[in-house]
């Protein structure tokens, strides 16, 4: 059965209704295809089964990594929704780092601030003297 990983889309049951209003049942089958999608969080690429209507949403929406953050798990398989934690530690990781040497940065530059400040007092004391 041909299922978009990402979205859920799969297979319905139509009416083809003639110009004669007669109804005959079909089935419309989504375009899924198999793809390598790069992850910008990742830095790799990543196999799922996609529709093209997917693929399409992926690029109006900004890319892969923002599609499948704020896609709702319910509709994703068990393999996209693998990729969507990866993702979602991988961005936790970076943001701790981030603001782990933001910290250092600013300790360092408020101890250069204050080794100045003591620095032109020490000066300014020299001169008085």
């Amino acid at each position: 059965m041909a299922r978009c990983e990402l979205t859920g889309k799969c297979p319905v049951v139509k009416n083809l209704v003639s110009h004669s209003n007669i109804k005959t049942k079909f089935k419309a089958i989504p375009n899924v295809q198999k793809k390598r999608i790069f992850s910008n969080a990742l830095a790799e690429f990543v196999t799922l089964r996609i529709a093209a209507s997917t693929i399409r949403s992926l690029e109006h929406s900004g890319g892969f990594d923002k599609f499948i953050l704020n896609q709702d798990e319910d509709s994703m398989s068990p393999r996209a929704l693998t990729v969507k934690r990866r993702i979602v530690r991988k961005i936790k990781a970076k943001k701790a780092t981030a603001g782990a040497a933001k910290a250092t940065t600013v300790e360092a530059k408020t101890t250069g601030v204050a080794a100045k400040a003591t620095a032109t007092v020490k000066a300014k004391a020299k001169k008085k003297v």
